[in-house]
């Protein structure tokens, strides 16, 4: 279960309590601002039903930040009939570059839709458990990364007031919204171009780091899945993100006869390579390289990095997904493929 941290510090007998300030209130700001109360909840809680200026608006907004005055969350959901927070259980794989700009590129669009966002740690919890420990913060939407949330866990969710429950994984989940990543189409990607290149000798890289498997069975089997049926073999090379790890597999390289490899993604692609040209192997001449995710510092890279760019949604459709959910809680779970792929070639390959 969340805990909360309470620091107590102890003061004399003789030390005077500190002076309280009085909490800023709307009816504060309506009178700096010279408007009624009930404008001044209209614009600060984005009422689109009413009509105001935009003069006016600017002249609430800027009231309500000299007073320091922010709406009352619980107040505001109490009239709603609903709360505004959409809460993103804490993914329990690590978090790369991409995935880090995808979900603030989301938090900033539902932010601008006026609901705000909360992540939650969910170590030690998994399926029906995470759901009722989500469940008593009452969110009225909560967007679930990779796996694990079975419909009996929606059913909780929604129990509790949640009005949109959008799971991002490979799979649908029975009554929630689904937004389909299968990482398939990734290896698919990498095998395909590799094998087009001329290489048919291919490793493909799986990471031991624990919650990857969700990303790197389908990758791998997307490389497969690309080779079918051709003179190519795949060979699965376990690697952990640990230089010595690298080191131990570049040693052995030449012994595995490999003319090419898919690293996972470009974390790993870096890792591999420096390991590789430290045991003397040229790249792209004997063994091409590529990796997933198209960062940046595959392009610092010598010889620069080939990867597959991942196109994933953008955070305002995902934004209005669970805005559309929220208003019409009763429409049909949607579902929708997300994940894109293209090869990006560059040296070395």
């Amino acid at each position: 279960m969340p805990y909360v941290m309470v620091q107590i510090t102890n003061t004399s007998a003789s030390a005077s309590p500190a002076p309280t300030r009085s909490v800023p209130t709307s009816a504060d700001v309506a009178r700096l601002a010279g408007v009624s109360r009930a404008t001044v909840s209209y614009v600060l809680n984005n009422a689109g039903a009413v009509r105001i200026s935009e003069p006016t608006r600017r002249r609430v907004r800027e009231a309500a930040r000299e007073l320091g005055y922010v709406p009352h969350a619980a107040a505001r959901s109490l009239r709603a009939g609903h709360s505004r927070t959409v809460l993103m259980p804490a993914p329990a794989f690590p978090v790369g570059p991409l995935y880090s700009q995808f979900i603030n590129d989301l938090q900033g669009s539902l932010a601008r839709l006026d609901y705000t966002v909360v992540q939650y740690g969910t170590v030690g919890l998994h399926d029906d458990e995470a759901a009722r420990a989500w469940a008593e913060l009452r969110p009225v939407a909560v967007l679930i990364p990779g796996s694990g949330l079975g419909p009996r866990g929606v059913e909780v969710l929604k129990r509790s007031g949640a009005r949109a429950v959008v799971t991002l994984g490979p799979e649908p989940v029975e009554g929630a919204h689904a937004l389909l990543m299968d990482h398939d189409v990734v290896g698919h990607s990498a095998g395909a171009h590799l094998f087009d290149r001329g290489r048919r000798r291919i490793g493909v890289v799986v990471p031991r780091e624990p919650g990857l498997e969700a990303f790197s069975a389908p990758r791998l089997a997307g490389v497969r899945a690309a080779l079918s049926g051709t003179d190519a073999t795949v060979t699965e090379l376990p690697l952990a993100h640990d230089e010595g790890a690298a080191a131990r597999l570049a040693a052995r390289w030449r012994e595995l006869g490999l003319d090419a490899v898919f690293t996972y993604n470009d974390e790993y692609a870096m890792l591999l390579m420096r390991a590789l040209q430290d045991e003397g192997v040229r790249i792209p001449e004997e063994t091409a390289v590529v990796g997933a995710d198209n960062l940046m510092l595959g392009r610092l890279l010598r010889p620069r990095l080939s990867t597959v760019h991942l196109e994933l949604p953008a955070g305002r459709e995902l934004a209005e997904l669970v805005d559309r959910a929220v208003r019409d809680p009763a429409a049909a779970p949607e579902a929708h493929k997300v994940l894109g792929a293209s090869v990006v070639r560059r040296e070395s390959s």
